[in-house]
């Protein structure tokens, strides 16, 4: 009988263990290692995060994050760029192991992909034409026939915009500067767009020209985007994100933070 019995527990344990190893083997985790190479998917078309230089270089808050969290894995980095619209789909057919693009996390999104926890807070803000100064005093005020909002196509501020805006006129764009260069040009009234690109549109071509409201319509966590299914992945990008934030002895994530989200001289390089 306790033959028997330590049979089965041998069984039991052999079979546990190759299964955590069958696990180990289809991880993304496990095939970047083995690869030697780290693929992020991004579109390099917001400021701060991804964006490129006047060299046509990919520089930014996430591509800075990218290149120290492949270092943290021991492989070379790839930057896959990739239109908004259809990156989610590029991550669900393999085209790259992960999506770092300022993306929010959203519990429509979630339905398709995972993501790790949320690296930065942001929300939405509005870019007012400066006519308007005095006229309006808050984003509730703008929600009247005659005034025309913009926004980009197909992000959080899509949604925002339209949730918030009943009676207004809602235009949306492909790309943030072509809705920004509406407002800037007189074409429309106003544009609801991430806070970190708003303010940092502000210190350039908005200055003098633009009115900032800077109370945020909504709380948006960004987060990095992974295929569902990988439990080893998202809990190495968590205890990454975990050790980023809480070493204050290399300060990597507050030097990032004050790098990009804080300072504005990087905007030399891309204007």
């Amino acid at each position: 009988m306790k033959k028997l019995v330590l049979a089965l527990l041998v069984f039991v344990t052999s079979s546990v263990f190759a299964g955590d190893i069958d696990l180990w083997k289809k991880s993304t985790l496990n095939e970047i290692v083995q690869r030697g190479e780290l693929r992020v998917g991004m579109e390099p078309g917001y400021m701060p995060f991804e964006m490129k230089d006047k060299k046509g270089r990919i520089i930014g808050y996430d591509v800075d994050i990218a290149k120290n969290m492949a270092k943290a894995m021991g492989v070379k980095l790839k930057l896959v760029p990739t239109s908004w619209d259809g990156i989610i789909a590029g991550l669900l057919t393999n085209k790259y192991d992960i999506i770092m693009s300022g993306m929010t996390i959203t519990q429509q999104r979630n339905l398709k992909i995972n993501f790790a926890d949320s690296y930065v807070v942001v929300g939405q803000t509005m870019l007012m034409n400066k006519k308007l100064q005095g006229k309006i005093t808050s984003a509730k005020d703008l929600d009247k026939p005659e005034y025309t909002i913009v926004t980009k196509l197909g992000v959080t501020g899509e949604i925002a915009t339209r949730k918030f805006f009943k009676k207004a006129k809602i235009l949306t764009f492909e790309t943030e500067s072509d809705a920004a260069s509406e407002v800037l040009n007189g074409k429309a009234d106003a544009m609801v767009y991430d806070q970190p690109y708003n303010l940092l549109f502000m210190a350039g071509k908005g200055k003098g020209n633009m009115i900032h409201l800077d109370t945020p319509l909504t709380y948006e966590p960004l987060g990095w985007a992974v295929r569902k299914g990988d439990p080893d992945f998202i809990n190495w990008l968590n205890n990454y994100l975990k050790q980023i934030k809480g070493d204050k002895v290399v300060d990597f994530y507050e030097k990032t933070n004050d790098k990009w989200l804080r300072d504005t001289s990087w905007l030399k390089r891309v204007q």
